[in-house]
């Protein structure tokens, strides 16, 4: 690196986490973009955060994959894509709804479409009733990190999905937009966020189905139980 990290607040650790994390990058995108991007991908992705995380050790790899969506993107943007379809799906806090969002579009799609989230008041952690939820039906979104949209996110998107965000949201003329009218889980005990869970999965396979992505998995039957 540049010695763009060199600063005070940084432990051995983070700043070799960092130099190592420009290097991947380098290597995956080689060709497409130089260091000076890349370096500034992850220092302003590790300034956003810094404020956020919950543990500083963790700073750098939030960096780095943020840096890494934000490069796809801007590539998508400058017409060097892979030309799979992308969805970002935006909420206030990107810690319930469009975490589960991201979830099921993940899963269902099998890597043949791409999905982001993002909040417009980025949050800490994901919801944990979220977690729970999505784990009763076999999707672990534990991994995943509440993040801000930027604006070469939103441009590279071919569908942005709005969940709550209302005039935060980010508007680009010429973007399809769709505001998905589904209740906050935030402050909800699981019997709640069920039925929230369940509606934001049967959007996700109505826009999957529009999108010509065939789901990975049919569409469950419909059963009385708390898990469906």
């Amino acid at each position: 690196m540049t010695g763009t990290y060199k600063r005070d607040d940084l432990t051995i650790d983070q700043h070799l986490a960092l130099t190592t994390a420009a290097r991947r990058l380098s290597e995956e995108f080689a060709g497409l973009f130089g260091a000076e991007t890349i370096e500034r991908f992850l220092h302003t992705g590790y300034d956003r955060f810094a404020g956020k995380a919950a543990v500083a050790d963790f700073l750098p790899l939030l960096a780095e994959r943020f840096a890494r969506q934000r490069l796809y993107a801007l590539a998508r943007i400058e017409g060097r894509s892979d030309g799979r379809p992308i969805v970002l799906f935006l909420c206030v806090h990107n810690a319930g709804r469009s975490q589960m969002a991201l979830g099921f579009f993940e899963h269902l799609a099998g890597g043949r479409a791409v999905a982001w989230s993002g909040g417009s008041e980025f949050a800490s952690e994901i919801n944990p009733t979220a977690i729970a939820v999505m784990a009763e039906v076999g999707i672990d979104i534990s991994k995943g990190f509440p993040k801000p949209w930027t604006e070469e996110i939103v441009q590279a998107a071919d569908v942005v999905v709005t969940m709550g965000c209302g005039d935060a949201c980010p508007i680009f003329p010429g973007k399809r937009y769709e505001d998905w009218k589904v209740d906050d889980p935030m402050g909800k005990g699981p019997e709640w966020v069920r039925p929230i869970r369940d509606e934001i999965e049967r959007r996700v396979r109505v826009l999957l189905a529009d999108l010509g992505v065939p789901a990975s998995d049919p569409a469950p039957p419909s059963a009385p139980g708390p898990h469906r």
